[in-house]
């Protein structure tokens, strides 16, 4: 199975999005004494923070997250969400990660996306898995 791991705040907009894509996913809890390890390959899905400057911008449950080496190691991509009224900045968290996991960036949405970007999540998602198992 290929995973989906995604990070929510209380607003709930990336959940939101996650629900409405309809694919088995995970969620990196908002409490960070809580924690997860995922034992497969997975697309992160996350929401950029900070108002448009790339300090900030990932959540730190996410930061936690992903310095747990094991859960590191796992990540194959990125997606990414914002606010378009951060300008370049939107979605940057995507970026950030990608750069640091050295993994692609495969999309970015608004806030809790719309029909076409869950169409194009769900084919994209479907796809990228495709490929990576040509490739194995």
């Amino acid at each position: 199975m290929n995973a989906l791991v995604y990070f929510s705040s209380s607003s709930e907009n990336t959940h939101r999005f996650m629900q409405r894509l309809g694919m088995p996913a995970t969620r990196i809890p908002v409490n960070e004494r809580e924690r997860i390890r995922v034992d497969e390959p997975y697309i992160l899905v996350v929401p950029s923070y900070g108002g448009g400057g790339m300090a900030g911008a990932v959540p730190r449950q996410v930061i936690r997250f992903l310095n747990d080496e094991h859960n590191r190691a796992r990540i194959r991509g990125v997606i990414a969400s914002g606010n378009r009224n951060f300008g370049d900045a939107w979605g940057c968290a995507g970026d950030v990660i990608a750069q640091k996991c050295g993994v692609p960036w495969l999309y970015r949405f608004e806030l809790m996306g719309t029909q076409r970007d869950i169409d194009h999540v769900r084919k994209g998602v479907n796809e990228f898995w495709r490929q990576q198992t040509r490739s194995a």
